[in-house]
């Protein structure tokens, strides 16, 4: 999984320099790519906060302030969050119901955390510690296009 992914994400984005659109299409790709999954995108840092970004799935909520949720805790713990079950999570903001499972993945800058991945599955124990080390991977080469 991990070869085909990641080089199609270094394919699609090395001769782009706009953020935006490179994101818009990492999220695509992730989507056609990773099974039982339904949703999948990127929160950005903005003025302290995680604010929508490019995304594929249903509706999403827009701002995430740091520590809440699986999105901000992974943020104010600066630590990936592989989430096996959300409706255990305290304070898990259920964007959309039918999510049961969660990867969030912050992405860093110099240090900095400037967005994170966001990965949600319909089912439990969806994620895998070889998902987290793929993920991470395609995180690191993400940092850099920032």
């Amino acid at each position: 999984m991990k070869n085909l992914i990641y080089e199609q994400i270094k394919t699609i984005t090395e001769n782009e320099k706009d953020l935006i659109a490179n994101l818009s299409n990492i999220s695509a790709c992730l989507n056609e790519n990773l099974t039982d999954i339904n949703w999948v995108g990127f929160y950005l840092m903005k003025e302290g906060e995680l604010v929508l970004g490019p995304f594929q799935g249903k509706v999403a909520c827009i701002r995430i302030p740091i520590g809440k949720g699986v999105c901000g805790s992974a943020v104010s713990e600066r630590k990936i969050l592989r989430i096996d079950d959300v409706h255990q999570f305290k304070g898990h903001i259920a964007c959309d119901s039918a999510s049961n499972s969660e990867i969030v993945l912050p992405i860093y800058k110099h240090d900095e955390i400037v967005a994170v991945l966001d990965i949600d599955s319909p089912s439990f124990n969806r994620f895998s510690e070889e998902d987290e080390k793929i993920l991470s991977e395609i995180t690191d080469y993400i940092s850099e296009l920032f």
